[in-house]
């Protein structure tokens, strides 16, 4: 069993902290920063970091991997088909890697980035995902250097995996992409009551996050193309009707871009 720590980065990045207690080993996820990492590992003296996991090559997501591999020693893993500083293994898609006990299955997940990977791993009484930028709680990533259609297919694969999935993502985005989802699906309920959830976690100054893949299939609008009440919004927004999943969702994208 494992346990995941959000150590806040920036203004609204997590970094996921992977921990085996029993043998006091830990894996840091998507560093754009040492510091916290660092930090918490001085807080925690009796503790190892093995692995550093990668999902894509921006900076917020890479800047403190250099310096965390030098501290520490530990293993840089990342996307095959990107860039990615200190990097000992590459991760290709279909790839199952061991990490602090557990396999974890890689996943090639292109549209906000061109080698972007997810991680899924079944094997911690809960599935958990680590998607990076590519599904966010209630949103999705940009398209940076993929397509629609590409990012489309790839919160499709995800959307597939068992609903209980503990959804990992690294942006704290979520009452932002709540308040466009509502301007989407006004009368949806269960995104009315996320939406009170989310704000008072908030004002807590709590983590929204992990969502459940569960929870996204039922308010997120960006896995919900083919609901006719986002549909009809996307016909409204655009000033012409979707005829596949596909363009629904293009179109979602571009309102978002633009959303304010």
């Amino acid at each position: 069993m494992i346990q995941i720590t959000a150590l806040p980065a920036f203004s609204d990045n997590y970094i996921w902290l992977l921990q085996d207690p029993a043998r006091q080993r830990c894996a840091a996820v998507d560093p754009g920063d040492s510091a916290p990492v660092l930090a918490w590992l001085a807080a925690h003296p009796d503790w190892l970091l093995t692995d550093i996991l990668v999902t894509h090559h921006h900076q917020d997501h890479t800047g403190g991997v250099l310096e965390l591999k030098a501290r520490t020693g530990a293993r840089v893993l990342g996307p095959a088909l990107e860039a990615i500083p200190g990097r000992d293994v590459a991760l290709e898609d279909g790839q199952r890697i061991n990490v602090l006990g557990l396999e974890w299955q890689v996943l090639h997940v292109p549209g906000h980035t061109a080698g972007h990977v997810a991680l899924f791993t079944e094997g911690v009484g809960q599935p958990v995902l680590l998607c990076g930028d590519t599904l966010f709680a209630a949103g999705c990533g940009r398209l940076f250097e993929g397509t629609a259609a590409q990012m489309h297919a790839s919160l499709q694969r995800l959307a597939s995996l068992p609903g209980p999935t503990r959804v990992y993502c690294t942006h704290e985005y979520t009452l932002a992409n709540l308040r466009f989802a509502l301007a989407v699906e006004p009368d949806n309920q269960a995104l009315q009551q996320r939406q009170r959830e989310a704000a008072a976690l908030r004002e807590r100054n709590l983590p929204t996050l992990p969502s459940t893949l569960s929870l996204e299939l039922a308010t997120n609008p960006f896995l919900r193309a083919n609901e006719p009440a986002v549909r009809k919004s996307c016909a409204e927004h655009a000033g012409s009707a979707p005829t596949t999943a596909e363009t629904a969702f293009a179109a979602l994208r571009a309102w978002k871009d633009n959303f304010r």
